[in-house]
């Protein structure tokens, strides 16, 4: 077994963010907005209209599938949040998939870094309220990260994810597991059911939420998620 404190933070996914700091930018505008890097595909943030200004913001972080991209998965969370009024970022692997899947932390670790760095410059980011969420291999990159950044990630929400690949945790996250009975990609009883062992065994607070289907994002699980993360939405007076 691998001595975890022989090894680098960032070879083991340990993060440099942390929310919390006052912002030292005005707040970008409501509206799409690319994060750009030197290299590799940008990140997207998505401001809702009529966010607090005198309070910490909700931020989900949403990672793709492998393959995919931002617009993929940002069309089943721009209601929700424009709805609840969260931040909204996608960022986008640099190579068709994470780097955590394809050989370990790297590129895709500190682009994030940056990208929640560049947030946290516009909005005051509510430490209790930042989601790590994704779909199969981004649902696997959101498990493994949020458990190993358990002091960045309040939650963690994992939408059909095949693996968790930890080799330290700091904190203790909530963690939302969905996942298709009949998923023909990765197979409930070999994903989720063992992550749900392992995590339980752990001490973290869990919801499991199998769903009938397949290997896909079901509306409905979605918005059981974002009330997962963000509990009930209140009525607001008439």
């Amino acid at each position: 077994m691998i001595d975890a404190s022989l090894l680098g933070g960032a070879l083991t996914g340990r993060m440099s963010f942390r929310p919390g700091a006052a912002p030292v930018a005005a707040p970008l505008p409501p509206g799409r907005h690319g994060l750009s890097f030197a290299e590799g595909r940008e990140a997207v943030l998505v401001v809702p209209e009529g966010l607090p200004t005198n309070a910490p913001l909700p931020l989900l972080v949403m990672f793709h599938g492998a393959g995919g991209e931002a617009n993929r998965v940002l069309p089943h969370l721009v209601s929700h949040a424009r709805a609840r009024r969260f931040l909204l970022l996608a960022p986008q692997s640099m190579y068709p998939t994470w780097d955590i899947v394809v050989g370990g932390h790297g590129p895709d670790l500190e682009r994030l870094d940056g990208a929640l760095s560049t947030v946290a410059a516009h909005f005051r980011v509510d430490p209790e309220r930042l989601a790590f969420a994704g779909f199969s291999d981004g649902g696997s990159y959101a498990l493994s990260l949020g458990l190993t950044n358990g002091d960045v990630a309040s939650h963690v929400i994992g939408l059909s994810a095949g693996f968790m690949n930890t080799f330290t945790q700091t904190g203790k996250p909530r963690v939302f597991l969905a996942h298709g009975r009949s998923d023909s990609q990765l197979p409930i009883e070999t994903s989720a059911h063992p992550h749900a062992r392992r995590l339980l065994e752990s001490g973290h607070d869990l919801t499991l939420q199998p769903f009938d289907g397949d290997h896909v994002i079901v509306p409905w699980v979605v918005a059981r998620a974002v009330k997962f993360f963000l509990g009930p939405q209140v009525a607001t007076p008439a």
